[in-house]
């Protein structure tokens, strides 16, 4: 009996986190979508998420876009399909490669930052100085990081799929000896609006999930330095299983047959 009532708790206490979490969002959404808004926290946030992220995104899709045209260049070539390489690395990385990519370096980045910068406010008790002041915590700390993660993640991801891109042609021009205007209309002639615009939305939810990760962790942190420690870590492990899961569903409604 024993054995049976530790499952017992422990699925009790996934379901009381998973309420927990729902209506944090609940309430988090609804304070995005109410005034008044803070734009220069909106604006701070987006210079933080955006902004600062972009060289660690960047040379991340730099080098996978160069090792995805390598790649695929040696497996192709068992075939005699070398041909190929192009239109691989520009869909890999518009559909799938570019948003993941984005999504775990702001994740590490952005995420933990997040959640480190709010415990440290709850366990000083800045938030319950907010709520004497009659400043609404979500309103102040949630829901400015829940926009600027939603609306700058997706243009991380456009500059993260056009470099990476960009490295697998100078791999494939460059190293694997591919003629660049046959390189350049084969990158063209396969994409289309739907991959572009399905990694787009992938990456606005994979910002909100970060921001909502960060923003709870933090949130519900206790215990001090080492109670604001493990919510840094608990933010970056959720929002990186909740991306890849999400990755997963918006594939399945976007190309599944």
């Amino acid at each position: 009996m024993n054995f049976l009532a530790a499952i017992g708790r422990a699925f009790l206490a996934f379901l009381e986190a998973t309420g927990r979490v729902f209506i944090f969002t609940l309430t988090s959404v609804s304070h995005c979508v109410r005034p008044p808004f803070f734009p220069r926290l909106i604006g701070r946030q987006m210079i933080e998420i955006g902004y600062f992220s972009l060289p660690v995104v960047g040379m991340t899709a730099l080098f996978t876009g160069m090792v995805l045209a390598l790649q695929s260049y040696t497996g192709f070539a068992r075939f005699s399909a070398e041909g190929a390489v192009a239109t691989v690395v520009v869909l890999s990385m518009t559909r799938e490669l570019g948003p993941v990519i984005a999504g775990l370096m702001v994740a590490g980045r952005i995420g933990a930052a997040m959640a480190a910068e709010i415990g440290t406010m709850r366990v000083t008790e800045q938030i319950d100085a907010l709520t004497t002041l009659s400043t609404n915590p979500f309103k102040y700390l949630v829901a400015p990081r829940l926009i600027a993660g939603m609306t700058m993640l997706p243009l991380l991801v456009v500059v993260a799929d056009i470099i990476g891109v960009f490295g697998g042609y100078l791999v494939g021009v460059h190293k694997l000896g591919f003629n660049p205007a046959a390189y350049l209309k084969r990158t063209f002639d396969y994409l289309e609006m739907l991959d572009v615009v399905s990694g787009l939305v992938k990456a606005a939810v994979f910002g909100f999930i970060v921001a909502l990760m960060g923003c709870y962790h933090g949130y519900h942190s206790r215990g001090g330095a080492q109670g604001v420690g493990a919510a840094t870590t608990s933010a970056v492990v959720s929002a990186s299983i909740l991306m890849l899961i999400s990755n997963y569903v918006i594939t399945e409604l976007f190309f599944a047959k």
